[in-house]
């Protein structure tokens, strides 16, 4: 976030130099058009020979000259402006696309993670309602342990017992209560003597 918030402020500070160079350009070129202007209605005036007097000749000739080099100098400035102004366009389009590169990423992280997360609550409501439909027919004293337990580990209140270990705390039983656990009934309650959740026999027990 950091990044894309560096790269969004360099573009609006070039947008901004590229906008004032744009205003600058174009008072440079109005300035250039208006001595060129003068330049050529008194260049008119004296190829016409409206200028009749010697003095007065000689004074918008030296004019004319100094008009040429105000030209010469406003045109100077005129392309020095535009080289600054194409430098800061070129940095502002390329500061652009990158914005909009991250901003495209940014879109794509965001749908996948909404996607993930509609995904996850999608599993979520359908284990609920597995969890509804197993405990409905579970005595009411069984499930009063198994939620007493599921508060008190963690949210893990039963646990399979499988290749003779507790998955809840990863005890491994010995033989000999693995003996006692395989000779009680299947619908007798054992218990983890480690982390006292209720153990769930599986065909991989190894009872």
């Amino acid at each position: 976030m950091g990044r894309r918030t560096a790269v969004a402020n360099s573009v609006r500070d070039l947008r901004i130099e590229v906008d004032d160079l744009t205003a600058e350009q174009t008072r440079a070129d109005a300035d250039v058009e208006q001595v060129k202007t003068r330049r050529v209605r008194d260049q008119g005036m004296i190829d016409a020979g409206q200028v009749k007097d010697p003095k007065a000749l000689e004074r918008m000739l030296g004019e004319l000259e100094s008009l040429h080099r105000r030209i010469t100098s406003l045109e100077d400035t005129e392309l020095e402006v535009m080289e600054r102004l194409e430098t800061a366009q070129t940095s502002f389009d390329q500061r652009s696309a990158e914005l909009a590169a991250m901003e495209g990423e940014e879109a794509e992280l965001r749908a996948a993670f909404e996607q993930k997360v509609d995904d996850l609550q999608t599993q979520l409501a359908a284990a609920q309602a597995e969890r509804v439909t197993t405990a409905s027919g579970m005595p009411e004293d069984l499930l009063a342990v198994y939620e007493k337990l599921r508060t008190q580990k963690d949210g893990v209140g039963a646990a399979a017992l499988r290749r003779r270990e507790c998955e809840g705390c990863r005890l491994t039983l010995n033989a000999s209560d693995l003996s006692i656990i395989a000779r009680q009934p299947t619908d007798e309650v054992v218990r983890c003597e480690e982390c006292n959740r209720i153990l769930v026999r599986t065909g991989e027990s190894g009872l």
